[in-house]
């Protein structure tokens, strides 16, 4: 009797071992850091870049209402993007026209998930394809200088992030 207990103690003990954990996915460091390279320049060319290029182009009593068109692309776009932006161009699939609305406020994204394509955080390729929404955006700024009032501006920022951008991300 003592030696079927023995025999079946050694055997459930052993059968932790047949089970293997999953292997974590690792976290690529040369990849994070040209991604954050690439942010921070593309970050630089939206406020800093086309709002001076744009400013040079207008006449001298724009100029204020010009750059400040491109500086409030880049924050109400980001307002937008961790909003809902994000989450409508990377959330599940609904019909193959948009994102589901589960990310919205980045909800369940933590600061230690990895993002599986390149193995960067999913936080940093959230703001990665952040500055790429909101260079869209301040690009067509320059079409509408002078030729819109700011506050419409305002409300074609939201719209554009919303039913252009958005929906044209989650089919690329």
């Amino acid at each position: 009797m003592v030696k079927d207990e023995k025999i079946l103690i050694l055997t459930t003990s052993l059968i932790p071992l047949l089970s293997y954990a999953e292997e974590a996915k690792k976290l690529d460091v040369g990849n994070t850091a040209w991604v954050i390279v690439a942010t921070a320049l593309v970050m630089l060319m939206t406020p800093a870049g086309l709002a001076l290029f744009y400013g040079g182009t207008t006449r001298a009593k724009n100029i204020l209402n010009t750059i400040g068109m491109s500086f409030l692309a880049y924050c109400i776009t980001s307002v937008v993007w961790v909003l809902w932006g994000y989450s409508l161009a990377f959330g599940t699939d609904i019909g193959g026209i948009i994102g589901s609305l589960e990310n919205v406020l980045l909800n369940g994204i933590s600061v230690n998930d990895i993002w599986s394509v390149g193995n960067i955080p999913t936080l940093l390729f959230v703001a990665f394809q952040l500055t790429f929404a909101a260079i869209t955006v301040a690009l067509v700024s320059g079409a509408v200088i002078e030729r819109m009032k700011f506050e419409a501006w305002l409300v074609f920022i939201i719209l554009w992030i919303a039913f252009v951008y958005s929906p044209v991300a989650h089919w690329v």
